[in-house]
């Protein structure tokens, strides 16, 4: 199944202060997502942002800051996002089919929210260079468990090129510049 941007809503999950320097590749993980985020927005995909329990882990990392303070932020105690009231409320009303998931931990809040996601109907990819563990191996486990329960998997430079859909726009020279 291909993407296309005007049905596309991208999630961000999770990417919080005092979880993220124990995560799997983390810093790897921070500049393809501020890529991604960029691309996404160079492309007028709405982007959720979901931040788990802020009080204990913090805010959204601040090298992503830069990218997101303009988009409003869900706070949810649950591990799957469809488990906070107003971000399934956002996502009902954004009537929007094509889910790109993103973040952490792999194994936890991605899995679970691709799960419900799925089971709403909704068609989801998962960003594999965009979501991590604090351990490798539960990354690895949740991709095989995702892709099991029937996720389609991608990058973040793929998807990208995938919802520009051609070469000579603007567009597609802004993605360009982003992912060199």
């Amino acid at each position: 199944m291909r993407f296309h941007r005007e049905n596309t809503l991208a999630v961000l999950i999770d990417v919080q202060e005092r979880l993220f320097p124990h995560i799997f590749k983390h810093e790897e993980m921070a500049k393809r997502t501020g890529i991604l985020i960029q691309g996404l927005k160079a492309l007028n995909v709405p982007i959720m942002v979901t931040e788990q329990y802020v009080k204990g882990l913090g805010s959204t990392i601040p090298e992503l800051n830069p990218y997101i303070t303009d988009l409003k932020r869900h706070e949810k105690m649950s591990f799957s996002c469809c488990g906070s009231e107003s971000f399934l409320d956002e996502l009902i009303h954004s009537k929007k089919k094509e889910i790109i998931l993103f973040g952490i931990e792999a194994h936890v809040c991605v899995l679970q929210t691709f799960l419900d996601m799925q089971n709403r109907g909704l068609n989801v990819v998962i960003i594999e260079d965009c979501v991590s563990s604090r351990k490798q191996s539960d990354k690895e486990i949740a991709i095989h468990r995702m892709r099991q329960e029937g996720a389609r998997i991608s990058s973040s430079e793929s998807i990208l090129f995938e919802l520009c859909k051609e070469a000579g726009s603007d567009t597609f020279k802004e993605i360009s510049r982003l992912v060199k």
